[in-house]
């Protein structure tokens, strides 16, 4: 169901899918290069095991932040976008 009240319309449902897929699919990489970033050292080098357990748990999370942060902006911005601003109308400037 749409914000009207109404039904979805199939070419609306799919743009829907392909948009949770690439927001899911983006999100995937934006947290591995967020993780990457801080956590990587942790992974690649011999640091001592304090630092190395608090650059995973902290890359761990900017990770998860990164990935939720991703798919709602993607999600909410769609919506937006597939939406007119006034009901019937097409265009903001109409």
């Amino acid at each position: 169901m749409d914000g009207y009240g109404g039904r979805r319309n199939k070419s609306e449902q799919d743009a829907w899918t392909v948009e949770i897929g690439y927001a899911l699919l983006s999100a995937v990489l934006v947290a591995g290069v967020a993780f990457g970033a801080v956590g990587g050292p942790a992974l690649l080098f011999d640091l001592p095991r304090m630092l190395s357990t608090v650059l995973l748990r902290v890359g761990g999370t900017l990770a998860a932040l990164a990935f939720v942060a991703r798919v709602v902006g993607v999600l909410v911005s769609f919506g937006q976008r597939a939406q007119p601003s006034q009901p019937g109308r097409t265009s903001p400037d109409s």
